[in-house]
């Protein structure tokens, strides 16, 4: 991603906006601060997922990471193994099955030789689409993947801490969307929702036995990985940057330092959070609202019609 940034439209000329984030590499945890842990990343093999788990690397974890394509995964091993030298290990798993997530979990702890203590949930479903056209299956494979593959996850993972009697912790990776409803979203949104709401749930739930759980949100933070129908969809924006309060999109790396941050023993007292990295994107207010454009429209669909003979 181009670390410069436009600002010549009319209005933004001489705005510095925010300031680009330290390079690629840097970070503000000590060196080491996961050396000796293992973190386990669902959706880790691309994208935003990805971008965690290096994070993760460059300050000594062991990695697994799972996700549904195993050319993907592999790529993305022989990527972060490079990263830091640090042992990489993948599972090729639906979160939507709880059986295949416990095997998984059983295979990279033996890969490993330990028993991941930190779980980031970044895997999710997600396209854009009008609600009045958003089929049953659509809905299913988002909320399936997104709110329930989490909790699958989640529960195993923390089963085994539970069981134990050691400590952890979970990141969970929203969306703004859980508070203020996405429109052309509407099953992402409702899944993020409960994400959010689990989130909050289980930190309370299993604090007493040492297990934290935070949720994390990210802004725009364009990548190589995203979906088709997302991209264009932005491209059809134009000028992300000038969009933004920060004047900026994010970088994925910055929602890694989140997600170490979290994760660190300098957070140990953070927990039931959502931190959103976002450069106040989704708190900006206009002094006056833009005419309304139908979600139709903005996705660029035709006239609606609806006939009982269409079934789903």
């Amino acid at each position: 991603m181009d670390e410069t940034k436009d600002t010549t439209d009319e209005g933004f000329a001489r705005t510095p906006g925010l300031p680009a984030p330290p390079p690629l590499g840097a970070s503000a945890l000590p060196a080491g601060t996961f050396r000796g842990r293992a973190v386990l990343v669902t959706g880790g093999g691309s994208g935003l997922g990805k971008a965690i788990a290096a994070e993760f690397a460059r300050l000594g974890a062991d990695l697994a990471i799972l996700g549904r394509t195993a050319g993907r995964l592999a790529a993305a091993r022989e990527e972060l193994a490079a990263v830091a030298g640090t042992r990489v290990v993948t599972g090729v798993c639906d979160i939507r099955d709880p059986d295949r997530v416990a095997g998984v979990l059983d295979s990279c702890e033996a890969a490993l030789g330990a028993r991941p203590d930190v779980l980031v949930n970044c895997a999710a479903a997600n396209f854009p689409v009008p609600a009045e056209e958003l089929s049953p299956n659509g809905w299913r494979a988002v909320v399936d993947i997104t709110l329930t593959g989490t909790w699958f996850a989640t529960r195993e993972f923390a089963r085994r801490h539970l069981a134990a009697g050691t400590p952890a912790s979970v990141v969970n990776v929203g969306a703004s969307y859980a508070w203020t409803g996405g429109p052309g979203y509407a099953h992402s949104a409702a899944a993020k929702a409960g994400v959010k709401n689990l989130t909050e749930t289980l930190a309370v739930e299993w604090g007493p036995y040492g297990i934290q759980v935070n949720g994390l949100v990210p802004g725009l933070m364009p990548h190589e990985d995203m979906v088709p129908a997302v991209r264009a969809t932005l491209d059809r924006t134009g000028r992300p940057d000038a969009r933004q309060p920060a004047l900026r999109v994010g970088h994925p790396r910055e929602l890694g330092w989140a997600a170490t941050f979290l994760a660190s023993p300098y957070a140990r007292f953070v927990s039931g959070h959502t931190l959103v990295v976002d450069g106040a994107n989704w708190q900006r207010r206009s002094l006056v609202n833009d005419p309304v454009v139908p979600v139709r429209a903005q996705l660029g669909h035709g006239a609606f019609a609806w006939r009982a003979a269409d079934g789903g």
